[in-house]
């Protein structure tokens, strides 16, 4: 039985992939993280996986919900895979938290956005003044959601960039899984761009390179299960009957301590991308000046 999933690991679970189907799979340890790296070299693999060719990194990590330090090694394993997916050479970032802040399972990304370090307005000499001569341009955005704005995501950044001009976009965003035990214990990040609302069945434009024209660095955790996902992974139970499996579908479940892992996940994610985006300040800094 196959549940939707926004996870490359665990569509590769799933389909049991590998190199013949043009599907990489290295694994390695980072800090107290354990991470996977998945790449899809052929149509094939991608067909197979239901993913577009690209590199999918997966950093599984203890939960989010328990509490963690400025420095915790989570925060430097995912801020080390950021520094890998970022193109070498790139200047200016946008950095967009794709959600609707008004649903708390939802709401990952607008509270990374946030705490987002944004410099672009800093001028050169400001900064070489100020003693942050290296300091990257970046600007930061929330677009809300379809129904909050009218517009969608996709169109709103396509604005911002005109105006701005990033020579890359990192987008962050929560997800979908299968599996109760990746919830609020798992990035997932992908050069790949996203399609907002896919993990649960509320597809929005993509949002990748072939949209926009630059690089997107596509970041995620999974927040939700479906219930019917839920109930076969509790049980192991496959044979639901088909009218109340598409009844559990419809419902998204998530942990009940989903505020304190959405606010700790966001500020970690925050932070992260903050170190990655500016590898010349410490983090003591960083977190001074947001």
């Amino acid at each position: 039985m196959v549940f939707g999933t926004d996870l490359a690991l665990e569509r590769r679970e799933i389909t049991n992939s590998g190199k013949n189907d043009g599907v990489t799979v290295t694994k390695r340890k980072a800090q107290s993280a354990s991470v996977t790296e998945i790449e899809i070299t052929t149509d094939v693999g991608a067909e197979k996986l239901g993913k577009p060719v690209g590199r999918y990194v997966t950093v599984e990590l203890p939960p989010f919900s328990s509490e963690f330090d400025d420095t915790d090694s989570r925060m430097v394993a995912v801020r080390d895979e950021i520094k890998k997916l970022l193109p070498k050479n790139t200047s200016g970032v946008l950095v967009v938290g794709l959600g609707n802040s008004d649903i708390t399972p939802d709401a990952l990304g607008p509270k990374t956005a946030k705490d987002i370090f944004s410099t672009r307005h800093i001028t050169k000499s400001l900064a070489e003044e100020i003693g942050l001569p290296s300091l990257r341009p970046v600007s930061s955005a929330i677009p809300g959601v379809l129904g909050q704005t009218g517009i969608e995501s996709a169109e709103m950044i396509r604005g911002i960039m005109n105006e701005t001009s990033p020579d890359a976009v990192i987008t962050v965003d929560a997800l979908s899984a299968r599996s109760i035990k990746r919830l609020g214990c798992t990035v997932q990040m992908t050069d790949t761009g996203i399609v907002p609302g896919s993990g649960v069945g509320n597809h929005r434009a993509e949002i990748s390179r072939k949209t926009l024209g630059v690089p997107v660095i596509a970041i995620g955790v999974p927040t939700v299960v479906d219930a019917a996902a839920l109930v076969f992974d509790i049980t192991g139970n496959e044979n639901i009957p088909q009218s109340e499996r598409e009844r559990a579908e419809k419902m998204m479940v998530t942990p009940r301590e989903i505020d304190v892992m959405i606010s700790r996940a966001s500020r970690l994610l925050a932070l992260a991308i903050n170190c990655a985006l500016q590898p010349g300040m410490d983090v003591q800094t960083l977190l001074s000046l947001v």
